[in-house]
């Protein structure tokens, strides 16, 4: 998990735009990794993104600096990916979807993925969890999040977030096992 310099965190929290620009340009990039494989949706994600910062930047005086910047932005970043994917219809993957997910188990996971084959993999896979274990996923497995950080992004207990990772690895397994991976 990248570390932010607490005096780019000072400036923010005092107005200073140069340091929040700093601050966006950082972790951008993060914000924009979670919300994709979240959303299964770049456009989505690209919006999600703004209203991180724009969250972020709102609420900035509010940050417990005894706590790890990024484990506050994971927060941020998976009410708001959660609220969408709440008010939006089940997620349907699609015939291509399989086609994408083929070609890079055929290179050995070597490739770089693309955002839209990220798209089409997690669509794939993630069909059937629930909101809450997609997230949990998310951040676990996808991110490298461990359980406690985990917890505190999302405010779940230890219990709650081994269930739902459980129960969303058990899935993506079955739908692994349906599409023929062993």
């Amino acid at each position: 998990m990248m570390q932010i310099d607490e005096t780019i965190i000072n400036r923010c929290q005092t107005g200073d735009r140069d340091a929040f620009r700093s601050l966006v340009e950082c972790c951008q990039g993060m914000v924009f990794s979670v919300a994709l494989k979240m959303l299964a949706d770049e456009d989505e994600a690209k919006d999600i993104v703004q209203e991180t910062f724009l969250r972020v930047w709102q609420n900035i005086s509010k940050y417990d600096s005894s706590k790890r910047f990024t484990t506050w932005l994971y927060a941020i970043v998976s009410r708001l990916c959660l609220d969408r994917l709440k008010s939006r219809r089940h997620i349907v993957a699609m015939p291509e979807d399989e086609a994408v997910l083929r070609h890079y188990a055929a290179n050995d996971g070597g490739l770089e993925l693309e955002n839209r084959e990220w798209v089409a993999i997690v669509r794939l896979l993630a069909e059937g969890l629930s909101p809450m274990q997609r997230l949990v996923f998310t951040l676990s497995q996808l991110e490298g999040l461990t359980s406690q950080e985990v917890e505190q992004a999302t405010g779940m207990s230890a219990r709650q977030v081994k269930s739902n990772l459980y129960v969303a690895r058990q899935t993506i397994r079955e739908r692994l096992k349906k599409l023929g991976y062993e």
